[in-house]
């Protein structure tokens, strides 16, 4: 009973004495502040917890008791009324504000920024106004009422009090119209003195910037003469002069109207520009053409060198390959400065059938007449000289090869009214096509523009430097690459085109390819000669290598006679009855023979010693690294053999009826062999690099083998491309074949169906390389910036980037136009797809020395579908300024020059298009 008893009366209390109060109580505090003491002890994630922990333990009672308490500690007197009221509520009470009201509060917040530009507010307004939108918004399109709203009041012709009664004037107000027009004239007199001043010092600005050089052949008294007469002229341009038409033309025209045009007829020398249209500005002022305008795109590999190579009467134009139409005639606007040209030369990525122009526009037979295309064409017509004797369009890729691109030369000198000539690809090599016979720009024509080859290239650049070019151009891009990253420092202050030219002129100063370019068949016998001499061991290797060079000659000189024989019989037939099949066959056939010997030298110079190493219990590489770097070359190598056989039998029974589409056919049924070779290309070159830098053995082999007379001077790494050299060059040489063989031929049907297949591989080749160098970016892009979030998404690739200079004005209120500008930080702006990404750029110098690396730090990111970007004109203080606002705030950046800023803001503007189509 007592123990029960006992129970009873601690049950309760968890040890507390019951029966005393004052203990009770004194126990409880105790205990308190000892939970207390825990708690301030506690993270605040383990308050959170206990606060949970205890709220979900209390009743209803208590939990309101909770709320009433925490309600008096934190009153919610102010509370956001869009927020606790339904939509329509908080709607109808905005639509008792004003329109300058509601601009106000759009100011707020973002939420209240929706609210207030809702169509419901601002279209009852409109209305009763008389403004109707012109068109239907879209979906997801909102604040179209308010825009027309503003820009409907902005555009109204309001007078002020004062103003509105000078028409009238008013009972009170003396009017005088004596003294009223004595003032009129006075003002007129002092505004045709403000002009006058103005235009004459703008003319002698201008003449100081664009006077010749003290070598002119232009006397002094002359020019002088000339210039007071211009500038009277010109001043009479600046007010409405009646008479004829044909006398009021253009400031421009001044000069040049005094002297052809002294009549009120339009029949002068200038009367076909003024007939013509003048999509570019410059194309109307009549000045001496120039010879050639070559306009050259920053993706060729070596561009440098065909800069520092261009002809002193040749206008080089460089391009980015990352921009857009109206950026290129925007810089061709400014650096032709009214020139007239013979000739139009392009050179840009490229192959048999279209030119890469932009990274997202291709110049061909199906895109050609598109509207962007076509307008580009149009314009760029008018820098030729119509009238003139040999001119024409110049297109250095290969289009003469295929039947497509004839048709994409015969549309666009359909298009531009000049003649097109291109080269017909019959030399296979990096650029070597360049170099073979072209077109003679006739429409439908396959002769030869000039027997020389590379001729019409020659007009551009000088000879050495184009041979050099042409025959090396992917081994100079490798120098060229050290010499950017180590004198871009010393050269960021310069345009890239001088920057392009120094670096050229640099290489060609170092290199002296002119000393390099030897004959092709020079080339040969050396190489033979010194191979001979490698495998035998001669002690007087001089006198052996004379020999073997005399003896290469005659032999020569035997095979040039039956050439010339051949020939002989050839040079009387027309250029239609050519065997152009039979020089394209040779062609293949003595190709692919350099192709076979490059995929002997790896299987002899590197599978054979790799395999023996292994075998021998000292290996160099393991067994499943050497099936990932050499296994599939041997099986091509088998393939290849085969087909050469074939093509040597038809060869030796040519004929005008002998038919290579089987064979072709042949070789593209057995292609499987470089699909699964090009899948595995890129994990072999990433095999070689890991184990180059893992193993010793492995590094020494290749510092022994790479780059000698047994691997043709090539690495391992370049012997392992030359399959893909090949599928395109099967793809050009049966291109080519495809355009000499008629219909009726009975090879017509084969070649074309093997050349649809190697298109499908050719294709299926770029859109590996294209997925590389997305993937190589986007990896090189995310290690520069530090902080940087993942760049992987699906279809993600990095278009440009931009420096720039954050600005920040601490005085909102006043004008944009007259507010000063502080200078930030220095930015970068990567663009991508479907960000955009600005990071904070830092320079390091090096001490004692004048280089510097740049460092990148993220700063923000914006989606392309919420970013909108307005260029800020007529500012005071600040040049090249434009902002770029999202959702939640903007930024003020500023190039250093305005053709940076003028090409980022239209790859910007033809992104954000794109983005918005896509969503």
């Amino acid at each position: 009973m007592e123990k029960r008893k006992l129970n009873s009366s601690t049950r309760f209390s968890c040890w507390t004495p019951l029966s005393n109060h004052t203990e009770n109580m004194q126990l409880f505090e105790e205990r308190i502040n000892l939970v207390v003491h825990w708690f301030e002890l506690w993270t605040d994630r383990q308050r959170k917890h206990m606060l949970h922990s205890v709220l979900t333990r209390c009743t209803k009672p208590q939990l309101r008791y909770c709320r009433d308490l925490l309600t008096e500690t934190l009153p919610t007197t102010r509370v956001d009324f869009t927020a606790v009221l339904p939509r329509f509520l908080s709607l109808y009470i905005m639509s008792f504000l004003s329109p300058l009201d509601l601009c106000s509060a759009a100011q707020v917040s973002w939420h209240w920024r929706i609210l207030s530009e809702q169509d419901c507010l601002w279209a009852g307004r409109c209305v009763r106004q008389g403004w109707f939108l012109p068109y239907v918004p879209g979906e997801k399109e909102y604040g179209a009422w308010k825009n027309y709203f503003i820009s409907c009041i902005s555009t109204l012709d309001r007078l002020t009090p004062l103003e509105a009664a000078q028409p009238y004037w008013t009972l009170s107000q003396h009017y005088d119209s004596e003294e009223e027009e004595e003032e009129e004239e006075r003002l007129k007199e002092r505004i045709i003195r403000k002009l006058t001043r103005a235009k004459i010092d703008e003319e002698k600005r201008l003449a100081l910037r664009t006077r010749k050089a003290w070598s002119s052949s232009t006397k002094l008294g002359e020019s002088g003469s000339g210039g007071i007469q211009s500038q009277a002229t010109n001043l009479g341009t600046l007010f409405k002069i009646p008479g004829p038409p044909d006398l009021s033309l253009s400031t421009s025209l001044s000069s040049e109207r005094n002297v052809g045009l002294s009549s009120s007829k339009a029949s002068g020398p200038l009367s076909k520009y003024v007939s013509r249209p003048a999509p570019l500005q410059a194309s109307n002022i009549s000045r001496h053409p120039a010879d050639n305008l070559l306009l050259l795109s920053n993706k060729i590999p070596a561009y440098e060198l065909v800069l520092s190579g261009a002809k002193a009467d040749v206008l080089v134009v460089l391009y980015d390959h990352r921009g857009t139409f109206s950026a290129l005639l925007s810089q061709l606007e400014g650096a032709v400065s009214g020139r007239s040209f013979k000739r139009l030369g392009l050179l840009a990525p490229g192959g048999t059938e279209q030119v890469q122009l932009f990274h997202d526009r291709c110049l061909s037979d199906r895109s050609i007449l598109t509207p962007a295309h076509r307008y580009f064409w149009e314009k760029l017509s008018t820098l030729v000289v119509p009238a003139e004797q040999g001119v024409g369009i110049d297109i250095f890729s290969p289009c003469a090869a295929s039947t497509s691109g004839v048709a994409l030369m015969q549309k666009l000198a359909a298009l531009t009214g000049l003649k097109v000539s291109a080269p017909m690809g019959l030399a296979t090599g990096s650029f070597q096509n360049i170099l073979s016979d072209w077109s003679d720009g006739s429409i439908g024509a396959v002769g030869f523009s000039d027997p020389q080859p590379g001729g019409p290239a020659l007009r551009y650049i000088t000879e050495p430097v184009l041979l050099g070019w042409c025959r090396q151009a992917q081994w100079m891009e490798e120098a060229l690459v050290e010499m950017r990253n180590s004198l871009e420092f010393r050269l960021q202050p310069v345009g890239l085109q001088a920057r392009g030219r120094a670096l050229g002129h640099s290489l060609w100063e170092s290199v002296h390819l002119e000393d390099l370019c030897l004959s092709e068949d020079l080339t040969a016998a050396l190489t033979e000669g010194l191979t001979v001499l490698g495998k035998q061991a001669e002690t007087r290797p001089f006198e052996f290598l004379a020999a073997f060079l005399t003896k290469w000659s005659d032999e020569d000189e035997t095979r040039e006679e039956n050439q010339l024989s051949n020939v002989s019989v050839m040079s009387g037939l027309p250029e239609t009855q050519l065997d152009w099949r039979g020089v394209i066959v040779r062609e293949l056939q003595h190709s692919e023979v350099l192709y076979i010997s490059r995929l002997s030298a790896i299987v002899k110079a590197y599978q054979e010693p790799l395999t023996a190493a292994l075998n021998s219990k000292r290996a160099i590489l393991s067994l499943p690294e050497m099936l990932i770097v050499l296994s599939p070359v041997a099986e091509i190598l088998d393939l290849n053999r085969e087909f050469k056989a074939d093509l040597d039998v038809r060869l030796q029974q040519w004929g005008a009826e002998q038919c290579v589409g089987d064979v072709c056919l042949k070789l593209c049924a057995r292609l499987r062999v470089y699909t699964n070779y090009l899948n595995n290309y890129i994990t072999a070159l990433g095999t070689i690099d890991k184990c180059r830098d893992t193993k010793p053995a492995f590094r020494a082999f290749l510092q022994r083998t790479d780059r000698t007379l047994t691997t043709h001077m090539l690495s391992l790494q370049e012997l392992l491309l030359c399959p893909v050299w090949r599928i395109h060059e099967y793809t050009t040489l049966l291109q080519a074949l495809t355009l000499h063989t008629h219909a009726s031929h009975p090879d017509h049907t084969q070649v074309s169906s093997a050349l649809d297949t190697l298109r499908r591989y050719t294709q299926f080749i770029q859109k590996l390389k294209r997925n590389c160098e997305r993937d190589r970016l986007l990896e090189e892009t995310q290690q520069m910036i530090q902080g940087c979030p993942s760049l992987r998404a699906a279809n993600r690739q990095l278009i440009t980037n931009q420096d720039a200079a954050l600005l920040h004005s601490p005085h909102d209120h006043i004008p944009e136009s007259i507010r000063l500008y502080e200078h930030v930080a220095d930015i970068s702006l990567f663009l991508f797809t479907d960000v955009l990404m600005l990071t904070r750029r830092q320079k390091q110098h090096t001490p004692f020395t004048l280089e510097h690396k740049s460092t990148h730090i993220f700063l923000a990111s914006v989606a392309l579908a919420s970013l909108t970007v307005r260029k800020m004109t007529h500012l005071r203080y600040v040049k090249h300024a434009f902002m770029l606002e999202a959702p939640s705030r903007s930024w003020i950046c500023a190039t250093e020059r305005s053709q940076e800023m003028d090409h980022f803001l239209c790859v910007l503007s033809t992104a954000l298009q794109t983005s918005l189509r896509s969503t």
